[in-house]
């Protein structure tokens, strides 16, 4: 089936429970294929049709019971972005209004604490009950850079790190520009598509990593005496921090600065 902004989560599911195989695929990647097999018209036959192609075709990964058990937590690390972005919302324009507003906002500002400790304790308590994850989230925020909100978001969001190769989690999280070249043009490396949520807390602990963590902080160092624009060399010490952490994930390793010097 497609993914349809979480709706179809709940049967995904079901379906699961009942034994049943089943795969959530990007839509956009149903369309491309789609469209490089000549099907151009859309309805809803020819949708279930090129869905149960694709399906033969590529065989997208199979969801499994834990990937429902994680999607749970997965919902609560999102909502706690989202109660961020509207707290920084309110935060800006509580410093724009009179007086008289500002309580209003104020009010509105401590709801909205409150429900960002609450959650806090709920993804707390879901990660120490899991002997799996919270094994993880301590390997991981032993990195200098990486505290507890970007470990949470990686082992609930990232399920494939420590499973894949360095260039397969990149490419993943897309923090692998992309090369636009064409005969003798060389065009501009972007990096585009992936997963947002996790590229997010990435860049702000990769920001950290570059002041706090020896590793990072002298790579960083070295591509901005060697010309690079500051931007380009955050996204590369992006990669870098990323493949430290799916290293340390593959084998269980908390953070050794001599052993990783050379990753």
């Amino acid at each position: 089936m497609e993914a349809t902004g979480n709706l179809e989560a709940p049967l995904a599911a079901e379906l699961i429970g009942a034994g049943l195989h089943v795969a959530v695929v990007n839509p956009r990647q149903v369309r491309d294929f789609a469209k490089a097999t000549g099907r151009l018209a859309k309805t809803d036959r020819i949708d279930a049709r090129i869905i149960a192609h694709f399906g033969e075709v590529v065989r997208p990964r199979l969801r499994t019971l834990a990937d429902v058990e994680r999607q749970q937590i997965k919902e609560l690390v999102l909502r706690r972005r989202q109660l961020s972005d509207i707290i920084i919302a309110e935060t800006n324009r509580f410093r724009r209004v009179l007086p008289g507003t500002q309580r209003y906002i104020q009010d509105h500002l401590t709801f909205l604490h409150e429900q960002m400790e609450r959650l806090d304790q709920d993804i707390d308590h879901t990660i120490k009950h899991s002997p799996v994850w919270h094994e993880q989230v301590n390997l991981l925020i032993s990195v200098p850079g990486v505290g507890q909100v970007t470990a949470t978001t990686l082992v609930t969001c990232l399920p494939e790190l420590g499973h894949l190769n360095r260039k397969e989690i990149a490419a993943l999280v897309e923090v692998a520009p992309f090369n636009r070249d064409s005969s003798l043009t060389r065009g501009t490396r972007v990096i585009w598509g992936g997963r947002s949520t996790v590229r997010r807390v990435l860049y702000m602990a990769t920001l950290v990593a570059t002041r706090y963590n020896p590793v990072i902080r002298e790579y960083y160092q070295r591509l901005c005496a060697a010309g690079k624009h500051r931007k380009v060399a955050l996204v590369a010490c992006m990669r870098k921090l990323l493949t430290m952490l799916n290293t340390m994930s593959k084998h269980h390793t908390v953070w050794n600065h001599n052993l990783l010097l050379q990753t």
